[in-house]
């Protein structure tokens, strides 16, 4: 289906129904991206300034999400820095309630669209294609969705980080460097280097961490993979600037079935689950 709205033409599958936006959390390709492909479907779009919302007067998130749900959406679309908010707020709602992100747990529609990109570029042959998810896989959401997903179509996910941001599990192999595994790889999935988020100083800047983990030219062109990342790109910290004009980095791509897959989730959730 996602496929089919790559074509991007005129579609109003979705006119008369009303989704709405409600982001706890910054966010710009997520955001833009759901609310262009629910335009894109006929939809209307009511995005809530949450600065401005009752939650910053008191009111429980539980309540919000009720007083929203009393209008009467056809979808709910939220992030949230807290774990597990959205699934638990299913039981205050009478339409989907749609995860754009929930703190350190889930991104959900990034690891669709990320599947979708190999999908497509390996022309469905995902049995037994290896990935790297290199970075702070231990609290990226978009780690954490991916090793839920990918395993399921056959890929063999291997986690590259620092000891202080590794995984803590062991059901995936876990590396130190990119170096050390790129030659056996079919994917590698850089991470944005999100070191403001730590409370403790684990590097003494960005260019350290840059030293085994940023993608150059010299992996490109060593080992042919392709190349994701969920943006923003920390450029020459996760990704140099050569490298994200090689044909084999798919991070634009990427934005571009960002929106064909949320077209496709929000015709799923609100016409045929109902």
């Amino acid at each position: 289906e996602a496929r089919e709205f790559l074509k991007f033409e005129p579609n109003e599958i979705l006119k008369g129904k009303i989704i709405v936006t409600l982001f706890f959390e910054n966010s710009t390709r997520t955001r833009s991206s759901f609310e262009i492909a629910a335009k894109r479907l006929g939809a209307e779009v009511v995005s809530l300034d949450v600065s401005t919302s009752s939650t910053s007067k008191g009111e429980t998130i539980f309540d919000t999400v009720a007083n929203i749900n009393a209008m009467k959406p056809d979808a709910i679309i939220i992030r949230h820095s807290e774990c597990g908010l959205p699934e638990s707020l299913t039981g205050y709602v009478d339409c989907p309630i749609i995860n754009a992100g929930d703190g350190k747990h889930a991104h959900p529609t990034q690891a669709l669209l990320d599947l979708f990109t190999i999908y497509e570029h390996f022309e469905g042959q995902t049995e037994g294609k290896k990935i790297a998810i290199v970075g702070d896989v231990r609290n990226s959401r978009v780690a954490g969705s991916n090793r839920r997903l990918l395993p399921r179509f056959g890929i063999d996910v291997n986690l590259v980080a620092p000891d202080c941001f590794k995984y803590e599990g062991d059901e995936f192999k876990q590396f130190d460097t990119i170096q050390e595994i790129i030659d056996d790889m079919d994917i590698v999935m850089s991470l944005r280097s999100q070191l403001e988020r730590h409370n403790i100083t684990y590097f003494e800047s960005l260019q350290e961490y840059a030293k085994d983990f940023c993608i150059t030219s010299e992996l490109m062109e060593r080992k042919e993979f392709l190349l994701l990342h969920p943006g923003p790109v920390n450029r020459n910290i996760d990704i140099t600037d050569e490298v994200l004009k090689h044909p084999r980095c798919k991070v634009l791509e990427q934005v571009t079935n960002g929106v064909a897959i949320r077209a496709s989730i929000l015709k799923k959730l609100i016409l045929e689950d109902r």
